[in-house]
């Protein structure tokens, strides 16, 4: 067993979110990665597609999520399984005060922007 303590200098903050690094490979997990956003009201990710399944658990606020043409909110308590390999963009309503979830999936995966453009995910590593 192994009680991991989240610290600043596992914190990735982007223009759009801050992903704060949890249970990963290099925290010690085999297997699955697991990490927090946090998303101001009116915030979007660029669309992408990441190539493992990851299940998205709100904690508070509501998330938007467009993926593969169709739109969904998800509320606190609720969870977004998103395929992989299916282009996706999450964000937040303007006014609704952001959101806060908690993702997780299979270690190692990456994503891949529209313009063909690979990216690590260094929150999740």
């Amino acid at each position: 067993m192994k009680v991991i303590t989240p610290t600043a200098d596992r914190t990735v903050t982007t223009p759009n979110a801050a992903m704060e690094s949890l249970a990963t490979p290099s925290r010690g997990s085999t297997a699955l990665s697991t990490w927090r956003v946090r998303m101001d009201a009116g915030q979007a990710g660029p669309v992408h597609a990441v190539d493992r399944e990851q299940v998205w658990m709100v904690i508070s606020g509501s998330l938007t999520v467009t993926c593969d043409g169709r739109t969904e909110t998800a509320e606190a308590g609720e969870a977004v399984l998103l395929p992989p390999d299916v282009l996706r963009r999450l964000g937040t309503t303007p006014g609704d005060g952001g959101v806060e979830a908690l993702v997780v999936m299979e270690a190692g995966g990456g994503a891949v922007t529209e313009d063909g453009t690979r990216h690590r995910l260094p929150w999740a590593e």
